[in-house]
């Protein structure tokens, strides 16, 4: 079954902005937190940011705070990410997943590409 889809990036320029979304598949992501993940070339996967079902709390990894911010639309079944401020740094593939339970993340999605050119 595929339980994510994310769609929204591309290549773009330091500085510019992309929204990233992630729509779950059926009733996927009901009652479920939901996070962004990154993966750069030859790194580990690492947090960017997290929302809850109710929308009404987020985290951000320290390198993203500011600049991205996490939100939802339930109706819709999906997650967004604005990333505003793009930097090199930032070029990973974009994942998407729910939190099965604190710490335990499944139903991961096949990531979008984030590319920043200097």
């Amino acid at each position: 079954q595929v339980y994510a889809v994310e769609s929204g990036g591309g290549l773009v320029q330091a500085g510019d902005s992309l929204t990233l979304s992630c729509t779950g598949s059926g009733r996927t992501f009901t009652n479920y937190g939901t996070a962004w993940f990154r993966q750069g070339p030859e790194k580990a996967r690492e947090f960017v940011a997290f929302i809850n079902w109710s929308g009404d709390i987020t985290s951000y990894d320290d390198s993203v705070k500011g600049r991205f911010a996490i939100s939802r639309d339930n109706a819709k079944n999906t997650v967004y990410l604005l990333m505003n401020d793009l930097k090199p740094d930032d070029t990973a593939l974009y994942s998407c997943a729910r939190e099965l339970r604190i710490g335990v993340f499944d139903n991961w999605g096949q990531g979008t590409q984030v590319t920043v050119s200097s």
